[in-house]
C-alpha cells in the first residue's frame, strides 16, 4: 500500500491559508495545449503554436494565431479553469493577429511569396459561422495589427521583413514597410477607405526601408509603431499623420552574462547597445513602454518606459534580466546574443492598480510590475510560462492574464505549444519556489539534478548537470524559507581549475565535510561514469571508475544518484546497460573501505507505448532505500513519476558478472500530482529527493537549463517520511 504524505496540494492549501499572506497575485490556474484544437481527421503530428493572442469583448472567448497550420485558434473560457476547445479557422495563409472588434474577429495574413514580393491581406471571421467574411488587400506583409479602444479603426503594421540570410541580414532590403489605418463601422472594414502612413526617411538606420514591426492605439486615437530593425520609434497622431518620431536610442546593461560557455556569470558590460525595441504599449496618454527584444543589432535585454516626445522615463537594465536568473529561468544558450529576450509587453489596469507585464521569450517568464509610478516601476512577480511566451492579453473585468506560447517541441518528445490563464486573487505567489535573490555575487542555477540533505533541519544540496558543464556547482538551499532560497553557490574544482567533462547527477555527504558525487557518463563525448568525493572547498581528491567488467555493458545513461551506507556507495543506473535482462537495472554499490563492486537488479515499471523507464535518484534513510523512478514523457504523455522504497535488508551486494538479486520495491508517493498542482503541463524529470534531519521529503525537478523547456522548476515537500 501507498505510504500516506502530505502531498503538495495539501501543502499549498495550508500555506495559501495563513491571514498574513491575504494579498493580490496572479497564480496560474488553467492550461491549454494547442494540439486540443485539432478536430477528428486531422494530422495530430502536424505542427501547431500559439503565438499573438487576444480576448473577446465579453472576456469569454480567446483567439490566437497559430503560424504553422495558417489558421486561428479559439478557446472558450466561460469557465477559465477549464477551457474549451473551439478549434481552428483556416484564413488562406500565415495570420500574424487576429482581434475581436464587437462580435467579429480581424486578423492580418501574410500571403508572401517571398522577401522581394510581400503581400498580405486583413480578414474578417465571424466565429458563430467559422465563416471569413470579407477580405481587404493590404498589400504587404502584416505583422502586428490593434483596435483603437473604441472600435471604430485597425491600425497595421506591414513589415514587409527583411530576409536574414541575405547579405549581412541588415538593412536596406526592399520594399519598405509602412502602417496602414483602417476604419471599422458597424463590424465591417472599409477597405476602400484604408490610410497607408508612409514611415520612409525618418530613421537614422536604414532610412528608406522602414520595417514596421508593433504597433498600439490609445483613447486619444494616436498610434505608436516600432521600427525594430531600425531601432526607432513613431507617433503618428489621429488624423493620421506622423506626429513626432526618434531613435529608441542606446543603452549600456550591466551585470549581464555575455559568454555562452556553460557559465553562469554576471560580470559583464555592453555598453551602447541599440535598444531595437519589439512590442510596444501605450501606459497612458502620453507614455508607452516597449519590450527591447533587439534583432540584427544585438539585444539590450531591457524594456523602456517613453514619453511620447522621445524622452526615457525609465529603462529597466540589467534588472529583470538578473531577476529571471535569480528563479533559475536564465538561458546560457543565449548569453552571446540577446540574453533573455524581452519580446512582448501589455500594460492594464486591474482593481485601480497600472501594470506592466513583459514576457520573456527566451526565459519563457512574464514578468509583473506596478506602474503606480511609472518612473519607478516595481517588480511585483515572475510567473512560469509555457516555452517562448509571444503574446499576452488581459481581462481586467475577470482578473485574468493570458499567455500565448509559440514553441510545439512534440517532434522532439517535448511539450506542445500552451495557452496558459494566470488569475489575481488574494492569496500567496506560489511561484517560483526556489531563488537566489539576495545572493551577492548573483548565484545563477538551473538544470538541478541530485538532492541530498545536511544536518540541520531544512539545510540541503544540491547540483547541477552538464547543462553548466564549465561550472559544475553545490548549491546550499535553505528550505526553511518560502520561497526556499539557494544561500550559496561551491565550484567543483580539479587542480584549482572548474572540473571539466563532468555531469553530475547525485550527490551524497561524505560524513567529513565534503560530498560524494555520482557523475554520468558519454563515452562518445569522453566523459566518463564515475565516482568523485570533494573536500569542504569543493576540490577533487579521489575519483574512481567503473570497473572493467561494466565497461563493455555501459551505455550513455549512467549514475543518477548516489546514497552512503556505510562503507558502501549505492548508485541508481538510470536505464538497462547491455547486460541487464529486459525492465531491470543495476543499483550499483561500490566499498569504500576494500574497493569492491557489486550490485543487486532494482525492477522497473512496465512503460508505456513509445517511452522508456528509468531511476532518477537513491537515497536512504533508516531502515529504507528510496528509489525515483519515472518515464521520459512531459505533459499529457506523463505516465510514470513515482517514489518507491526498497528495503535495507535487500540491498545486498553481489558479485558483477553473476545474476543479481532482485529487490523487492514498495510505493510511497505518486509524484504526478504534485506536478500539476500549479496547472502547468507536467515535467518530464523528478530528478532530486532528499530527506532532511527532521524527516520531511524534498523533490525537485530538472528544467534543462531553459534550452527547449519552460524552466520551471518545482521544489517542494511531501511531509514527513516514515
Amino acid at each position: 500500500m501507498p505510504i500516506k504524505t502530505l502531498g503538495l496540494t495539501s501543502a499549498l492549501a495550508i500555506f495559501a491559508a495563513f491571514p498574513a499572506l491575504a494579498e493580490m497575485n496572479f497564480n496560474r490556474i488553467a492550461s491549454f495545449a494547442t494540439p486540443q484544437n485539432m478536430v477528428d481527421g486531422e494530422d495530430l503530428a502536424r505542427e501547431t503554436s500559439a503565438e499573438i493572442i487576444s480576448a473577446s469583448e465579453d472576456g469569454m472567448t480567446l483567439v490566437y494565431t497559430d503560424s504553422p497550420l495558417g489558421a486561428i485558434g479559439l478557446i472558450d473560457i466561460t469557465d477559465a479553469r477549464a477551457p474549451i476547445a473551439m478549434g481552428n479557422i483556416d484564413v488562406g495563409g500565415e495570420p500574424t493577429t487576429a482581434v475581436f472588434i464587437g462580435n467579429m474577429i480581424f486578423s492580418g495574413v501574410n500571403t508572401s511569396e517571398s522577401f522581394t514580393n510581400p503581400s498580405g491581406k486583413l480578414v474578417t471571421i465571424d466565429p458563430a459561422t467559422r465563416a471569413i467574411t470579407a477580405e481587404c488587400d493590404i498589400g504587404g506583409q502584416p505583422d502586428s495589427v490593434a483596435k483603437a479602444p473604441d472600435g471604430s479603426f485597425l491600425a497595421i503594421a506591414i513589415e514587409n521583413e527583411r530576409d536574414e540570410e541575405a547579405g549581412d541580414g541588415g538593412l536596406p532590403q526592399m520594399p519598405a514597410g509602412y502602417v496602414v489605418k483602417l476604419p471599422v463601422v458597424d463590424g465591417v472594414a472599409d477597405c476602400d477607405a484604408q490610410l497607408r502612413i508612409d514611415m520612409t526617411g525618418l530613421a537614422e538606420i536604414g532610412a528608406e526601408d522602414p520595417e514596421p514591426e508593433y504597433v498600439d492605439v490609445n483613447a486619444a486615437g494616436e498610434i505608436v509603431v516600432t521600427l525594430q530593425e531600425n531601432n526607432h520609434i513613431v507617433v503618428i497622431g489621429a488624423d493620421g499623420t506622423v506626429a513626432s518620431h526618434f531613435s529608441a536610442g542606446e543603452v549600456e546593461v550591466a551585470g549581464i552574462d555575455t559568454k555562452r560557455d556553460g557559465r553562469l556569470e554576471f560580470t559583464d558590460t555592453k555598453g551602447a547597445v541599440p535598444r531595437e525595441p519589439d512590442a510596444v504599449a501605450w501606459i497612458d496618454g502620453d507614455h508607452f513602454a516597449t519590450a527591447n527584444e533587439g534583432d540584427w543589432k544585438g539585444g539590450s535585454r531591457t524594456w523602456t518606459i517613453f514619453h511620447k516626445d522621445g524622452t526615457v522615463v525609465w529603462d529597466s537594465g540589467a534588472s529583470l534580466e538578473r531577476a529571471i536568473a535569480e528563479i533559475g529561468h536564465y538561458p546560457e544558450h543565449r548569453s552571446h546574443t540577446k540574453g533573455t529576450e524581452l519580446e512582448s509587453v501589455k500594460f492594464d489596469t486591474f482593481d485601480g492598480v497600472p501594470m506592466a507585464f513583459v514576457a520573456s521569450e527566451r526565459g519563457s517568464v512574464i514578468a509583473v510590475y506596478d506602474l503606480t509610478d511609472p518612473t519607478s516601476p516595481v517588480l511585483k512577480q515572475l510567473l512560469p510560462s509555457g516555452i517562448s511566451p509571444e503574446g499576452i492579453a488581459t481581462i481586467p473585468a475577470r482578473n485574468l492574464l493570458i499567455t500565448a506560447n509559440e514553441l510545439d517541441l512534440r517532434a522532439d518528445g517535448l511539450a506542445p505549444a500552451h495557452v496558459m490563464i494566470y488569475e489575481r486573487a488574494e492569496g500567496a505567489a506560489v511561484y517560483p519556489m526556489l531563488t537566489s535573490a539576495g545572493s551577492d555575487p548573483l548565484i545563477g542555477w538551473g538544470a538541478l539534478s541530485g538532492l541530498t540533505a545536511g544536518t540541520e533541519p531544512g539545510q540541503l544540496y544540491a547540483v547541477s548537470d552538464s547543462v553548466y558543464g564549465a561550472m559544475p556547482r553545490i548549491y546550499t538551499i535553505d528550505a526553511t524559507q518560502t520561497p526556499a532560497k539557494i544561500t550559496a553557490a561551491l565550484d567543483i574544482t580539479r587542480g584549482g581549475h572548474p572540473a571539466q567533462k563532468l555531469d553530475i547527477e547525485g550527490i551524497a555527504p561524505d560524513g567529513k565535510g565534503g560530498f560524494w558525487l555520482a557523475s554520468e557518463g558519454r563515452s562518445d563525448r569522453l566523459i566518463p561514469h564515475a565516482i568523485y568525493n570533494v573536500n569542504d572547498k569543493g576540490e577533487i581528491k579521489q575519483e574512481i571508475a567503473l570497473p572493467e567488467a561494466l565497461l563493455p555493458h555501459e551505455i550513455r545513461f549512467g549514475f543518477e544518484g548516489i546514497t552512503v551506507a556505510g562503507d558502501w556507495l549505492w548508485m541508481a543506473v538510470q536505464r538497462e546497460w547491455k547486460d541487464d535482462p529486459k525492465g531491470m537495472v543495476k543499483l550499483l554499490a561500490y566499498n569504500t573501505a576494500d574497493k569492491s563492486w557489486g550490485a543487486v537488479h532494482y525492477p522497473l515499471d512496465t512503460p508505456a507505448e513509445g517511452a522508456w523507464m528509468g531511476l532518477s535518484e537513491i537515497t536512504l534513510h533508516g531502515d529504507w532505500v528510496y528509489i525515483v523512478e519515472r518515464d521520459n514523457q512531459i505533459a499529457d504523455k506523463a505516465v510514470t513519476k513515482k517514489l518507491y522504497r526498497v528495503p535495507v535488508a535487500d540491498m545486498q551486494a553481489a558479485e558483477l558478472g553473476g545474476t543479481l538479486p532482485v529487490v523487492t520495491k514498495e510505493l510511497v508517493h505518486d509524484f504526478l500530482p504534485d506536478l500539476a498542482v500549479l496547472s502547468g503541463y507536467a515535467m518530464d524529470k523528478v530528478e532530486g529527493f532528499a530527506i532532511d534531519a527532521a524527516g520531511t521529503g524534498w523533490v525537485v525537478t530538472d528544467n534543462d537549463g531553459v534550452d527547449d523547456s519552460s524552466g520551471e522548476t518545482l521544489f517542494w515537500s511531501i511531509g514527513t517520511m516514515n
